[in-house]
């Protein structure tokens, strides 16, 4: 099996060329990010475009879906995995850290009657999320352990679950000329 090495070199060189070009144009260096979601009809099942890329979330049989791809829960965990799994190549690279593999396991609970009268206390979102840093390195414990807080102190989506955000919602209505039988 190949090892991470001569991968973290190749992600330096790009880390190094990225910081530099960011700090020489720093007005251009802020980048607007987006997604778009269309619910499928029929199925429910969402199609969710980023850049020139699709996933699709769905929920499983016992709530309407069709178990087609993982639910939004399910995704968040993955999204959050995949970003510790990002930050720490890139701090693997930045810090010359040695690792020959790496790994993220991401879990979290959900009550399915979160919420409801005697459930009340049950957060209706993903909660005691956790998640396991699985590492083959020959560097020294201490060294590991200021590289995972580095991870966590720069990991976007890490920091974004971590903090309170505020999220700004507004309602655009599309009249349909259809009679509603």
């Amino acid at each position: 099996m190949s090892t991470l090495t001569e991968y973290l070199r190749q992600k330096r060189e790009a880390l190094l060329a990225r910081r530099e070009h960011a700090e020489k144009n720093p007005i251009q260096s802020g980048n607007l990010i987006g997604a778009k979601v269309r619910v499928a009809g029929r199925s429910g099942v969402r199609e969710i475009r980023i850049r020139d890329f699709q996933v699709i979330s769905d929920s499983p049989p016992d709530f309407a879906g069709y178990n087609l791809g993982p639910s939004s829960p399910e995704l968040q965990l993955g999204v959050l995995g995949s970003c510790i799994s990002h930050i720490a190549l890139i701090q693997a690279a930045d810090l010359q850290i040695s690792l020959q593999s790496l790994e993220v396991e991401v879990n979290g609970e959900m009550h399915p009657l979160a919420g409801r009268p005697g459930y009340e206390g049950v957060p209706i979102y993903p909660h005691n999320i956790r998640y396991k840093l699985i590492v083959e390195s020959d560097e020294s414990q201490e060294t590991l352990e200021a590289f995972l807080d580095s991870i966590e102190r720069v990991c976007p989506i890490f920091n974004l679950l971590r903090n309170p955000q505020h999220i700004q919602g507004e309602l655009v209505t599309i009249r349909s000329n259809a009679n509603p039988v």
